[in-house]
């Protein structure tokens, strides 16, 4: 390993949209456009993060008691 030599700190993954290999200035993507078409999909409902239907606070007191 040389001085000029760059510095890994990630194991290089395919991007996740097109399977070709992750570029450093695009990580974890390829490129711009698979960027892109992943944030598109976030924005248009493709994607979702589970979350709890209730928040703790809102339950009726009888649940909590239970708990």
């Amino acid at each position: 390993m040389t001085k000029s030599d760059p510095v890994h700190l990630r194991p290089r993954r395919p991007c996740p949209i097109c399977g070709k290999p992750s570029e450093p200035k695009f990580h974890p993507f390829c490129s711009a456009r698979c960027a892109q078409i992943d944030l598109g999909r976030w924005l248009g409902g493709r994607y979702a993060v589970a979350k709890d239907d209730e928040p703790e606070d809102e339950r009726p007191e009888a649940q909590k008691e239970e708990d």
